[in-house]
C-alpha cells in the first residue's frame, strides 16, 4: 500500500469515528505522513523511508509484557507503514545467544535485553551496531541515569536503547507478615524463621548472590567474603519450597498462598495487587535494581529498527506498555507527564534520578559469572 493510500484509510477511519484525534495524528506520523501537518517529534518519522513490507524479527519475554507491546506498538506499527514485526518469545536472553551464534547475521534484529550487563556481553561479541540517533528524537525523553551505564561501555554511539526498569525486591502476604514486620526485617525477610519451607527464590545465579550479598551485610558489586554468601544461600535452600523459574511460576505460588514470602519482580506484584491479591512489596537497602533495553543487532534492518523503536518511545505509545506490563517506562517524569497507574508501580521512582536505586555493575558482575554461576548450581543441587 503506497503512502497516498495509506493516508486515505487513516483519514477515512479518522472521519469515521474510529479514530481519535490523537491517535490520528500519531498514526500520520509513524507512517512519514506528517510533514507540514503535525509538527513535533513524530514529524521527523515524515522525512524516513520505510521499506514497504519489511519484516523485523522482535525476541521477548513473553506474557504481559509481549501482549503490551504487540497491542499498544506493534499493532499500530504495522498498520501505519505496512512493515510487519515478528515477535518471538525467549526463555532468556542466554538463548538467544545461543541461536545468534549458531545462525546467520541478521537471523535476529532486536532484543529486549536485559540491562548494561548483557549489553555488554552483546558488545563484546561484536553483534552490536551504530544507531543514528537523529532518527529516534524521543530519545530525548530518556531518563539519562538510564543512559550513562550504556555510554560507559560505548562511549560514542549506542546500539540499544533502554526502555523500561524494574526491581527484584521481595513481595509476601500480608496475611502472613505485616507490612511492618517486612520493613524492619528487611533483606532477612526471605530468612523468615517462622515461614520455613513456605520461602520461595528466583533461580537466576544473579539474583541468589545479590541477597546472599545482602543476607550478610556486604555491598553485592563489591562483596568481600564470598564464602560466607555461599554459607548463606545454603542455609536459604533449607528454609525453601521451591525455586521458581518464570514470572507465571512465581505468580501462581503466590497467589495460591503455596509461598508466603520471596525475590520477586516488581511488576508482576503489581499485577497480583490489581487482582486483589493481599501481596506486600519492599525494595530493601540495597535492592537488585535493572533495566532492560530495545537492543539493536548487527544484521538488522537499522533504520528500520529505529523508527520502530522511535515509535515505542512515543510517550503516549511507552506509558501505554508501561501500564501493560506494570513496569515504568524509561520516560523522565520531569519531561513526560505520568499517569496515576504508572505512578502507583512499585519501582517507579518520581524524581527521575534513580538515586534511590542500586544497579548491578557490569564489569564486576561479568567478571565473575564463569565461578559464580559455577559455584551457584552446584548449591542449587544441594552441593
Amino acid at each position: 500500500m503506497d503512502s497516498t493510500k495509506r493516508l486515505e484509510r487513516l483519514r477515512e477511519r479518522y472521519m469515521n469515528g474510529d479514530l481519535d484525534r490523537r491517535t490520528f495524528l500519531r498514526l500520520l506520523g509513524v507512517a512519514g505522513l506528517a510533514a507540514g501537518i503535525t509538527g513535533g517529534p513524530l514529524a521527523g518519522l515524515s522525512r524516513q523511508a520505510l521499506a514497504e513490507g519489511m519484516e523485523i524479527r522482535f525476541d521477548g519475554w513473553g506474557g504481559v509484557v509481549s501482549e503490551a507491546l504487540r497491542q499498544h506498538a506493534f499493532n499500530p506499527y504495522e498498520e501505519a507503514t505496512g512493515n510487519k514485526v515478528v515477535d518471538r518469545t525467549f526463555g532468556g536472553e542466554e538463548e538467544v545467544l545461543t541461536g545468534v551464534r549458531a545462525g546467520q547475521i541478521g537471523d535476529y534484529h532486536i532484543v529486549h535485553s536485559s540491562g548494561v550487563s548483557w549489553y555488554k556481553r552483546w558488545i563484546d561479541a561484536d553483534m552490536g551496531v551504530e544507531l543514528n540517533l537523529e532518527n529516534i528524537p524521543n530519545m530525548q525523553y530518556v531518563i539519562e541515569a538510564l543512559l550513562d551505564p550504556y555510554y560507559k561501555i560505548t562511549p560514542d554511539y549506542l546500539s540499544a536503547v533502554p526502555y523500561d526498569y524494574g526491581t527484584t525486591g521481595i513481595a509476601y502476604n500480608r496475611n502472613f507478615i505485616s507490612d511492618e514486620e517486612a520493613q524492619e526485617m528487611g533483606a532477612m525477610l526471605t530468612m523468615h524463621p517462622d515461614h520455613q519451607g513456605r520461602i520461595g527464590g528466583w533461580s537466576e545465579w544473579v539474583t541468589r548472590i545479590w541477597y546472599g550479598a545482602l543476607h550478610t551485610g556486604q555491598d553485592p558489586n563489591n562483596i568481600e567474603d564470598i564464602d560466607a554468601v555461599w554459607e548463606k544461600l545454603r542455609e536459604h535452600r533449607q528454609g525453601l519450597l521451591k525455586y521458581w523459574g518464570s514470572g507465571a511460576e512465581l505468580m501462581d505460588l503466590l497467589a495460591k498462598e503455596e509461598i508466603v514470602v520471596t525475590e520477586a519482580w516488581s511488576g508482576r506484584v503489581a499485577a497480583l495487587q490489581q487482582e486483589g491479591h493481599p501481596i506486600g512489596y519492599i525494595d530493601p537497602k540495597n535492592s537488585y535494581a535493572w533495566m532492560e533495553s530495545m537492543m539493536v543487532l548487527k544484521g538488522a534492518p537499522v533504520e528500520e529498527a529505529e523508527v520502530l523503536i522511535n515509535f515505542m518511545l512515543e510517550p503516549e505509545t511507552s506509558i501505554a506498555v508501561a501500564e501493560g506490563q506494570n513496569y515504568p517506562p524509561s520516560l523522565d517524569p520531569s519531561k513526560v507527564e505520568m499517569t496515576e497507574k504508572i505512578e502507583a508501580l512499585p519501582a517507579f521512582d518520581p524524581s527521575g534520578t534513580l538515586s534511590n536505586l542500586t544497579f548491578a555493575d557490569p564489569e564486576y558482575w561479568n567478571s565473575h559469572e564463569t565461578e559464580w554461576k559455577r559455584a551457584w548450581s552446584r548449591i542449587e543441587r544441594g552441593a
